[in-house]
């Protein structure tokens, strides 16, 4: 069995941004079953598609991280959920308490900030967390080049996970690794309907992609495996940059630290800061101080010396 989600642009305007297509179609693959270390992933999907009527030329293939890991064997025992999430951070980003515990947000070993560095404690045997993909992108390379191989259609894989964002309440599948997709839908340099230059505009085409997967496969429906048809423009070579390249390097991040980090970090620098300079200034009127003090001592000892000799040479 298949869901399908299916929109349309107004007929009024088109739909120009990556395709001509008249709409886009997402369907959920169901068949996949558990998967289990060492599965191939690429022979399960091919099977599930080929049941489902196959793949075309075009499709993209959403897949949620959580199966590749598990094929790929990132299960581990973790009694301490928060030890794992400890070894799996590079940089911690933020950090609340609340009731049930805290949550921090982190930069992982893959280099996205995420919370609890994308360790996954939910449909796992108990006692047990799943890691992300060591490397995603080089995961979706791997799917892209052998369904390419099984199937002989050009298609272009995602994988997905689950993020929440800044400012935003809820979450939503996000783009973690691509392979043979345009990750990015480039729009600088064109123009609006008004003619307007446009200068910033650049559309995350990889993570519309996931989120419009995840519309279909849900969380617990056992089908974690979508096929977007209809975006044939956004598949192509296999050496496109892959989902890393979306992630802002940090010369332009504007947010790299929590609030209530960052004012820490402030007023720590800024102790240091004037400590320092105020050590320095101290030290420097000090010695100033200190100087001319001795200055004055040592003349007015002089001018006393040479009183004392003018009245021993008056008396003699």
């Amino acid at each position: 069995m298949s869901t399908a989600f299916a929109t349309s642009p107004p007929a009024e305007r088109g739909f120009d941004r990556v395709t001509d297509a008249a709409a886009i179609a997402v369907r959920a693959l169901a068949g996949l079953g558990e998967i289990r270390p060492g599965d191939d992933l690429v022979d399960l999907i091919a099977r599930a598609a080929a049941d489902a009527g196959g793949l075309r030329d075009g499709d993209i293939v959403v897949v949620t991280s959580k199966i590749v890991s598990k094929a790929e064997g990132r299960i581990v025992a973790a009694a301490d959920r928060e030890q794992a999430i400890t070894d799996e951070t590079v940089r911690v980003v933020a950090t609340r308490a609340h009731p049930g515990g805290t949550t921090r947000i982190v930069e992982n070993r893959q280099g996205m900030v995420a919370a609890a560095a994308g360790v996954d404690a939910s449909n796992t045997p108990e006692g047990t967390v799943l890691l992300l993909p060591v490397d995603p992108d080089a995961s979706a390379q791997a799917l892209a080049v052998g369904l390419r191989s099984r199937t002989g259609r050009s298609v272009g894989v995602i994988l997905s996970d689950t993020l929440g964002r800044p400012w935003r309440e809820g979450q939503t599948d996000v783009a973690i690794g691509a392979a043979g997709v345009h990750v990015v839908d480039d729009l600088r340099g064109g123009t609006d309907a008004a003619g307007r230059t446009l200068t910033v505009t650049m559309a995350c085409l990889a993570d519309e992609l996931a989120g419009a997967g995840d519309l279909v496969k849900g969380k617990a429906s056992g089908c974690p495996v979508a096929i977007v048809s209809g975006l044939a423009r956004a598949v192509g070579a296999l050496d496109l940059p892959g989902a890393a390249s979306i992630a802002r390097p940090s010369d332009r991040d504007m947010f790299r630290l929590g609030t209530d980090e960052a004012i820490e970090l402030g007023r720590r620098d800024g102790h240091e800061a004037g400590f320092a300079r105020g050590r320095a200034v101290g030290h420097a009127e000090g010695f100033a101080s200190g100087y001319a003090e001795g200055v004055a001592a040592a003349r007015a000892e002089a001018l006393a010396a040479r009183a004392r000799l003018q009245t021993e040479a008056t008396t003699c």
